[in-house]
């Protein structure tokens, strides 16, 4: 073959390449749109299907303690392994865009307490919930983040949410809605430090963990295609959720059997008594329950209009969102249960100590 004819294949193979990235990338679009359809469509119709399944498939009665307590199992299941794909599947994709090197840069390169706190500052800001920690977790670990600084990230995200400071800012005002922003920040500052010089710190994180981190470090540097972009989230996806999926059905089992037969008379009650051991008993009620900051403002209005002291309901509230069961049961797949104990300690004396300094300033 002649030099003009090989560089004629040449050009034909590059112009070849240059005609199918974009039709590639294209009908990958198109998948993850109308796989985005269905799930919004699935969505839709999770709370009449879990009603009609309750009450008239299995005929159980509305309002009763089992009826109450299935229908929200029906309806819970699903909503929550949906949003843990849909997330984990969109948290993967957006990391994709973030290489090793700039992550450290942002914060591995600061000093551990200065890392803390822009890792706090950044969780505040990014529209994360616990349904993110696993693969937040293992790209933070990927890109050389101090597991102190990780933490720090991981409490914030939840607990901090802009959606909860405008809700609380409307409902009692800016001092209560700066004091919740101030103390949660506090909390995951302080809780990621301490975390951060447990002693052999890494040695509670799960063996896999590492093993992702680098046998796909090398990977983020390239410059992938959206279609190989979407294969790799969806491969993570995929993995992730098999792992946790049942941790995540028995933590919402749990919840269901709270949410029929704890009343929300007797829960008031608790919360609303002025005696010392009231801030550690709401913290150690929120525990089994999940929510994200901004579903949970509500139940602490609720709660409020029932007398409930201030300080115990936000530490309920902060309970809820940061030490929730399902979460520590979705983290359970990267750490292991020492540090997960550990983790639960420091972040509920932050709590508690928070919940003490609302009831003593208000």
């Amino acid at each position: 073959m002649s030099t003009s004819s090989r560089e004629m294949t040449a050009k034909l193979s590059l112009v070849d390449r240059l005609r199918q990235g974009p039709q590639t990338d294209l009908s990958a679009w198109a998948t993850v749109m109308a796989a985005a359809l269905i799930w919004l469509a699935l969505w839709g119709q999770l709370q009449g299907f879990a009603n009609w399944l309750s009450y008239q498939v299995l005929g159980l009665a509305e309002g009763s303690h089992l009826g109450e307590s299935v229908a929200f199992f029906l309806y819970d299941v699903p909503k929550i392994l949906l949003l843990l794909s849909g997330m984990i599947f969109l948290v993967s994709t957006v990391r994709t865009f973030f290489s090793v090197e700039r992550t450290r840069q942002l914060l591995g390169g600061k000093r551990e307490g200065v890392g803390n706190v822009l890792a706090a500052l950044l969780g505040v800001v990014t529209p994360f919930c616990s349904c993110s920690a696993v693969p937040l977790f293992i790209g933070f670990v990927e890109s050389g983040i101090p597991l102190g600084v990780t933490f720090s990230f991981l409490i914030a995200t939840p607990m901090v949410n802009e959606i909860a400071l405008v809700m609380l800012f409307g409902l009692f005002g800016w001092k209560i809605a700066g004091l919740y922003m101030g103390t949660g920040l506090l909390v995951a500052v302080v809780a990621g430090f301490f975390i951060g010089r447990v002693p052999n710190v890494e040695r509670g994180v799960e063996d896999f963990v590492w093993q992702i981190s680098m046998g796909q470090a090398a990977l983020q540097e390239a410059k992938p295609s959206w279609r190989e972009r979407f294969t790799k989230a969806w491969q993570s996806t995929r993995e992730i959720v098999g792992k946790v999926w049942l941790y995540v059905v028995i933590g919402i089992a749990v919840g269901a059997g709270i949410h029929g037969y704890v009343p929300a008379g007797a829960l008031a009650d608790i919360l609303g008594k002025e005696a010392w051991w009231s801030v550690p008993a709401g913290v150690i009620l929120g525990i089994p329950m999940y929510s994200n900051a901004a579903g949970i403002i509500p139940v602490v209005h609720a709660l409020m209009e029932k007398g409930a002291a201030l300080g115990t309901v936000l530490a309920f509230m902060m309970s809820v969102v940061a030490l929730s069961l399902p979460e520590m049961i979705i983290l359970r797949r990267v750490l292991k249960p020492r540090l997960i104990a550990t983790f639960v300690a420091i972040v509920g004396v932050g709590i508690i100590f928070t919940g003490y300094l609302f009831n003593f300033v208000l």
